[in-house]
């Protein structure tokens, strides 16, 4: 009998294929999904943490109208319970003939009128939550919302929970940030105002872009986390330039450039600290002027030299349900001295710039893929590691140090390197001495 074993591939193994030649056991759209526990908990556009439903809610005063079977609505539930969200969320449930007919199409602006006049105060914008049905239906959803806005007399905004989309050009989690800024009018920019988009909660309040940017002379730096209102949201326009943190912003950003004139600028989180100091000295290019990034990146580098020091050999496992990219970050330890055993986590050709460099290092590294269901016969105890990081890498190493890795706020930079290293410190010593 053949044994039964989840697919791996090393790092080397990927190289020498390429970038065009990716296993079809790493690509989700060519197989079966195993939603194994340890991705049940990101997988779905609604998932934990900042998945579709939540960041919905980024823009400030927001509501959402969820419409959809009571199926979908399960996570929203605990979602409200435990997020404090249990005033912001309203449900619209879907029976068999809304399904086989469409007749909810009809009746969501009289949903989202009652939503607004059960109400104390009235909400900035209702946002509605699609799920697949509307998906397979076909729902012009944009006309929908336009005769729902004009019933509701305010802002009445789409966004998808459309889990078919995922490997698109446009997956939920791209256009849900199209979405939120799209309420965004054209207004004069100020020349000393930026927007940071990327991220439904703020960055670490100690990362050094905050000073970096006020150095090279903006003043007013924007955040949708940080709003405290509806006004200092549609002031966000008055921006002079984007700086797009993360990848998945990019729709937004076109969208805000060819809507309101605003240009845009983007930056990679990294945790290797070479790359970081090389990022900011090629933004002080970009913007004709000079950035000093000393302090911070001896200081990072200084926290790299001590962990090397005290955890030169300690094996990792990486997963995919934290604040970086899994390969990038591999590359990183590795070169502060970790051993990287093996990458959970989807695989793009993008990650190949990273791959390159990280089979020169540690070419043994194997990637796995939490969705592929020959995952069900991976057993941790059969590939141990002294610490993991990502919730899902930890589902499958019980016995190692865990660091999760995936609080709401964001690091970044310098900042956000020695944030990562203090809490492998943190989870090892504990481990250690409990």
């Amino acid at each position: 009998m053949t044994e039964r074993k989840p697919y791996a591939i090393t790092v080397q193994d990927l190289v020498e294929r390429g970038r065009d030649d990716i296993p079809a056991e790493l690509i989700t759209s060519t197989h079966l999904i195993y939603n194994s526990p340890a991705a049940l908990a990101f997988n779905s556009p609604g998932a934990q943490g900042f998945g579709v439903k939540r960041a919905g809610l980024s823009i400030p005063g927001s509501v959402m109208l969820l419409v959809g079977p009571g199926c979908c609505g399960r996570n929203t539930t605990i979602l409200s319970e435990l997020g404090g969200y249990s005033d912001r969320f309203f449900f619209y449930i879907m029976d068999e003939t809304d399904i086989v007919t469409g007749r909810h199409l009809k009746k969501i602006p009289q949903a989202v009128c009652e939503v607004v006049d059960s109400l104390a105060e009235k909400p900035s914008v209702v946002m509605i939550c699609m799920t697949c049905v509307d998906a397979l239906l076909g729902t012009d959803m944009e006309r929908v919302c336009r005769k729902a806005e004009k019933e509701a007399g305010l802002p009445v905004v789409p966004c998808y929970m459309y889990a078919l989309t995922r490997e698109g050009r446009k997956p939920p989690m791209v256009d849900v940030r199209r979405a939120i800024y799209s309420l965004l009018e054209k207004q004069p920019r100020h020349r000393r105002t930026v927007n940071l988009l990327g991220y439904f909660a703020p960055l670490q309040d100690d990362c050094e872009i905050y000073d970096i940017l006020r150095g090279v002379g903006f003043t007013q730096i924007n955040e949708i986390s940080r709003c405290p209102d509806f006004a200092a949201y549609k002031a966000m326009s008055q921006a002079n330039v984007n700086f797009i943190l993360n990848p998945e912003s990019r729709l937004a950003a076109q969208d805000m450039e060819k809507r309101l004139g605003i240009p845009s600028v983007e930056l990679t989180r990294l945790y290797q600290v070479a790359q970081i100091h090389k990022q900011y000295q090629a933004l002080a290019q970009v913007l004709g002027t000079e950035i000093d990034d000393s302090s911070w990146h001896e200081r990072a580098q200084a926290v790299v030299g001590k962990m090397r020091e005290k955890y030169s050999g300690t094996t990792v496992a990486i997963g995919e349900m934290q604040n970086g990219n899994a390969f990038e970050m591999a590359l990183a330890l590795t070169r502060y001295g970790f051993v990287i055993k093996e990458i959970y986590a989807n695989l793009g050709p993008d990650d190949f710039v990273y791959l390159r460099h990280l089979a020169a290092l540690s070419p043994a590294t194997e990637v796995y893929s939490n969705l592929s269901p020959s995952m069900l016969y991976y057993q941790g105890q059969d590939h141990p590691v002294d610490v993991t990081i990502g919730k899902d890498a930890a589902y499958y190493h019980e016995q190692a140090a865990h660091l999760h890795w995936d609080e709401d706020i964001q690091p970044f930079g310098y900042a956000g390197v020695i944030s990562l290293l203090q809490g492998l410190d943190r989870v090892l010593s504990e481990r250690k001495h409990p």
